[in-house]
């Protein structure tokens, strides 16, 4: 046993050596694995723990679905709910019903259906999904393109007039509060009309493409503009920082002395060297910005995965949060695990495992 332990280390040690990157990759994606392994289970956990009749709502709902048990007045007595429990294995430890969720998903591919709705999750899923990713990525491109862009140039500045309103002005917005800087937005879109006061078209996709593309475009203005604002300031503020850091560095001064430019220094060298502490901190960013989305999705009627989630704590609907946990979860950390790719290309030190 022994001497096939000292093996395996032996072929882990030699293939880090030799595929460097490969190693990374991998061993990020086997955390992301157990990582999301030991978040169900301790879901699975909490949701046994939970106060309340959340589970005996549950097993209620699905008696509704099984012939022998129904009623027409809908009202069980506790032998009959503690049989369906049995029938429906609730009555198992968390753990044993962990493994047979997971038995549903990855060999029957089978999700659940919504205890509500009846529809199957997946297919409830699917669509929200899509939307929130699309709402989120395109909030990120927009905020990292002018965080950068602000970044670089109020640090130019460092002492003006120019940069003390910009401080300010970026200090204000990160502490403004998010609920009420939405709120905010949407009064100004039901005063002025010049905007939707909702964020999804009235009309689907398959009607009429071209027409949903523009009608979209123009009801995301705003809540882009929210999720803009709010992350702007703590961004540019760190960009800004970061470059300030930069330039302080011997490396610019002895540059500096080479007669190189103040462009070549800022644009190639310091601004280089800004990226790390950038894309380190973008998971976190995203991950916000998916929770941001919950109370965005809210107040501006988007129908993204943030609202179903309300929707189905609200409803009590347990299969639908598990699997919104779940992929939310799993979205989060493959941002995380995008991140240490793009952080390991950036500085090869990294993927060495040195400092």
């Amino acid at each position: 046993m022994k001497k096939i332990l000292e093996s395996i280390l032996n072929l882990i040690f030699k293939l880090r050596t030799k595929f460097p990157m490969f190693s990374f990759i991998s061993f990020r994606i086997f955390s992301m694995i157990v990582i999301l392994f030991f978040l169900g289970l301790a879901v699975f956990g909490l949701m046994k723990l939970a106060p309340g009749d959340v589970v005996e709502n549950y097993a209620k709902n699905q008696i509704m679905n099984i012939n022998s048990f129904r009623k027409n007045d809908n009202i069980y007595n506790e032998e009959e709910i503690k049989l369906a429990k049995k029938m429906l294995g609730l009555d198992k430890p968390f753990y044993e019903q962990y493994f047979h969720w997971l038995y549903q998903i990855f060999v029957k591919h089978d999700l659940g259906k919504s205890l509500i709705s009846k529809a199957p999750i997946l297919f409830l899923i699917q669509d929200r999904m899509i939307n929130s990713l699309i709402l989120n990525i395109i909030s990120l491109i927009f905020l990292t393109i002018f965080s950068f862009g602000l970044g670089i140039y109020f640090s130019s500045k460092v002492g003006t007039k120019v940069d003390i309103i910009a401080t300010f002005t970026a200090l204000f917005l990160h502490s403004f509060p998010w609920i009420l800087l939405l709120i905010l937005l949407q009064v100004f879109a039901a005063i002025s009309g010049l905007f939707p006061v909702t964020a999804y078209p009235d009309f689907p996709f398959r009607d009429n493409p071209v027409k949903f593309t523009f009608s979209y475009i123009h009801h995301i203005i705003l809540p882009l503009l929210g999720a803009f604002l709010a992350g702007v300031g703590g961004t540019m503020r760190m960009l800004r920082a970061t470059m300030l850091d930069q330039l302080g560095q011997p490396y610019i001064t002895a540059l500096r002395a080479r007669g190189i430019s103040e462009r070549k220094i800022y644009f190639s060298h310091a601004f280089r060297n800004t990226l790390n502490p950038y894309i380190t901190s973008s998971a976190d960013l995203l991950a916000s910005l998916f929770s941001g989305s919950l109370i965005l999705e809210i107040i501006f009627s988007y129908p993204g995965i943030g609202r179903l989630m309300y929707e189905a704590v609200l409803q009590e609907d347990i299969n639908l949060v598990l699997a919104n946990i779940m992929f939310i979860s799993a979205l989060i950390l493959v941002g995380m695990i995008i991140a240490d790719i793009l952080l390991a290309l950036v500085d090869p030190r990294i993927r060495y495992g040195k400092q």
